[in-house]
């Protein structure tokens, strides 16, 4: 399991990712497995972002089996947080 400090890093990368995937368009999204490619995340951990994330309104989170995203987007709320990151560097 990650330690606090790589689950931190895990669900930055992961919207970043994300972000960058979407292009502000929250119609579009990344599928599990190329998300986890994307962040280099094992599928556990990806697991455990994906659904701190959800919980927190940030992104949406389509499940396959064995509790595993199938295709993951980001949320208004989670496309505005990036916006103000990006406009705060």
């Amino acid at each position: 399991m990650a330690t606090l400090h790589q689950r931190r890093h895990y669900r930055e990368a992961i919207m970043k990712s994300l972000y960058e995937a979407i292009e502000g368009n929250r119609l579009l999204g990344l599928t599990g497995a190329q998300l986890r490619e994307d962040v280099a995340i094992p599928e556990e951990d990806l697991a455990a972002a994906c659904t701190y994330l959800a919980a927190e309104g940030l992104i949406q989170v389509d499940w396959a089996r064995g509790n595993t995203p199938s295709m993951v987007t980001l949320t208004h709320k989670g496309i505005q947080l990036m916006e103000s990151e990006d406009k705060g560097q």
